[in-house]
């Protein structure tokens, strides 16, 4: 017998193995997927079972999981809240969670519309959207980051009231929020935010585009505690800027809000365009359009982009040397 018909069997017997050892890992990953799947329906149903021991009436609407085998992915028809107790209230549409193979710590949701929400003192509230998407780590551990986007995001008083109100409309929105050692970082933006003159009492704003970014020190402890207060706690802002067309107004700086809740801070106000802000200021307040075109015009004269300090002393706001008024402690 020569080497090579030697050679033969044995790269038959390797390539044999080789499918052995395959279809065991495929075994083991499905036995895994299906255990996953299980427990999954199992603690949902856990939950909703805790949750009606409370007096809380929750639903995942026709609850299952699919995707094997290349993804788990789990979905409901529709959420429900309902706590008698504390007057509160809320249904979303269908909800699709998943994760992938290719991407196993991540988990996408994409949520459907209208979520009809009840709170006490607040009127029925209905908020819809053509696409709402979140990205972040898996339930039950503290994600390394959270993306929310959406588009076409709407909100109203419930229409099964007698007359309900438009509210708002924004055509994009978008935010990220990621832990930065103890630290919780913000970065986010919105486009084409329009707010409706019922919400304001008659009054008219123009289209408001935003964006920002800034740091909450000791953040993720934040998240964590309950109840959650931003007393004790310190901020940065790099930047937050408000704008509609050629008027923006920008905020810098960084402070903190003591324990009794008041705040310190040492902000730089930047305004682009005095002229212009002064216009859409005096469209939203008339009663004071003459004041604030005489106060705006000053700062024309400092230029195109003037900037100014805004200064908070336990809840004393003072900008430049103008005293603003006192702001009261939050909770």
């Amino acid at each position: 017998m020569t080497s090579s018909e030697e050679a033969q069997p044995k790269r038959r017997r390797g390539l044999l193995w080789l499918l052995i050892f395959l279809a065991a890992l495929f075994g083991l990953y499905s036995a895994g997927w299906f255990y996953l799947a299980e427990r999954i329906r199992d603690g949902a149903k856990q939950t909703i079972a805790d949750l009606s021991r409370q007096g809380i009436r929750s639903d995942c609407a026709r609850l299952r999981v699919e995707g094997y085998p290349l993804k788990l992915a789990v979905l409901c028809n529709g959420l429900a809240y309902q706590d008698d107790a504390r007057g509160m209230a809320a249904t979303t549409g269908a909800l699709e969670a998943s994760t992938s193979i290719f991407s196993p710590l991540t988990t996408e949701v994409n949520l459907r519309g209208p979520l009809r929400t009840l709170a006490p003192g607040l009127a029925p509230l209905w908020l819809d959207w053509d696409q709402l998407d979140i990205r972040t780590g898996l339930p039950g551990s503290m994600p390394s980051r959270l993306t929310l986007t959406t588009r076409g995001l709407s909100g109203q008083t419930d229409p099964e009231d007698s007359e309900p109100v438009a509210l708002f409309n924004v055509t994009d929105l978008a935010l990220d929020l990621w832990p930065e050692g103890d630290d919780l970082l913000y970065r986010g933006s919105f486009a084409e935010l329009d707010i409706t003159a019922d919400a304001l009492d008659g009054r008219n704003v123009p289209s408001l585009d935003g964006a920002g970014e800034a740091r909450l020190k000791n953040g993720v402890a934040l998240l964590r505690s309950t109840p959650r207060s931003l007393r004790g706690h310190a901020f940065d802002i790099a930047h937050l800027q408000l704008s509609s067309g050629e008027a923006a107004i920008s905020v810098s700086g960084s402070g903190s809000v003591g324990e009794e809740g008041l705040i310190d801070a040492d902000l730089m106000i930047r305004v682009t365009s005095p002229e212009a802000v002064a216009e859409v200021l005096a469209t939203a307040i008339p009663e004071q359009a003459r004041q604030i075109r005489q106060g705006f015009g000053a700062l024309a004269m400092m230029g195109k982009q003037p900037t100014l300090p805004l200064k908070i002393v336990r809840g004393n706001a003072t900008l430049g040397f103008i005293p603003l008024g006192r702001i009261g402690p939050l909770d």
